[in-house]
């Protein structure tokens, strides 16, 4: 017999396979906190470990029964070489690639901040709807087809190498490094600005309605109702593309500016071992783990977020 408010299965008032109530048999569906990357269960977990430790086995056999490991070993991953290169040493002709993280770091912060700006800009030119603004709107059209469609390297030497010949006053005598930040700002603006513009669109038109209703100027209902709901949709492209952002610093480095990847380059050159490689490697993801793992966070937080809205 069935408890009392408890219908029996297969009855009418039970949630059929599929509903908001329960994910479709077979599905990848997920419900409650479980674990994300097991299986879920005991058995799972022992089945993910087992695969885990053979897969790894596997690769790590390959490397080592390869004829060239010890040479790939000695090239990439000498211990000596990595500490070297990580602490650097000035008076032999090469830098620190631990220190030099940090400008990767300032770089990507001041970039990340004036992206959110421009892009935000752009996006609301390109959704406006004024007559004024038309000539505006087609340059911002412009502005993101041209540099998304130009390669961000070609960008770089684009403004590192053109900006300082126009021989500008205060222009162009700035350092490589703001012309790489100039650079990576134009170029992730035309993106983002899309993702933006997708978030946007995607705040339905009954809320727009609903702030019309209570009598909000276009400005205000754009603030408060209109843009927390839109930048709530996007927080997770976002951070994607700025965990392309961090990485895409270390392209500022042929500008000659002494950012990680450029000075595990003049290890390489000076020392013949490609390790200092391996160092900075090491330290970009040390740097975007953490942050794709809030990305993933973020998702299954909004997934449940619009999983219960679907059930209510």
């Amino acid at each position: 017999m069935a408890l009392s408010g408890s219908p029996p299965a297969g009855s009418a008032d039970s949630p059929p396979p599929g509903s908001a109530g329960s994910p479709p048999p077979g599905s990848f569906a997920r419900t409650g906190r479980g674990a994300r990357l097991l299986g879920g269960g005991r058995s799972g977990t022992v089945i993910s470990t087992a695969s885990t430790v053979v897969v790894l086995g596997a690769l790590i056999a390959i490397f080592l029964l390869a004829p060239g490991a010890h040479a790939v070993e000695q090239a990439f991953f000498s211990p000596e070489h990595m500490w070297q290169s990580f602490i650097g040493n000035p008076q032999q002709g090469y830098y620190s690639v631990g220190a030099a993280i940090w400008l990767n770091i300032k770089m990507f912060i001041v970039a990340e901040i004036l992206i959110l700006l421009l892009a935000l800009l752009i996006a609301l030119v390109r959704q406006s709807v004024h007559p004024a603004l038309f000539p505006i709107r087609i340059l911002a059209t412009g502005y993101v087809d041209f540099f998304r469609g130009v390669p961000l390297i070609l960008v770089i030497f684009a403004i590192g190498l053109g900006v300082p010949a126009l021989s500008l006053p205060v222009v162009s005598n700035q350092s490589n490094a703001v012309y790489g930040v100039t650079a990576l700002v134009l170029s992730y603006s035309a993106y983002v600005s899309e993702v933006y513009r997708a978030g946007l669109n995607s705040v339905h038109q009954s809320q727009v309605a609903a702030a019309r209703s209570l009598g909000l100027p276009q400005r205000q209902a754009l603030r408060y109702v209109i843009l927390p709901q839109a930048v709530r949709n996007i927080v997770p492209p976002l951070l994607n593309d700025f965990i392309s952002l961090q990485k895409d610093t270390a392209l500022v480095g042929i500008l000659g500016t002494i950012e990680a990847n450029k000075a595990a380059e003049i290890y390489s050159e000076q020392v013949f071992n490609f390790s200092s490689f391996t160092v900075a490697a090491i330290l970009f993801l040390i740097l975007t783990i953490p942050l794709a793992r809030f990305t993933d966070r973020l998702i299954e937080r909004d997934r449940r977020r619009r999983l219960a809205g679907a059930a209510a």
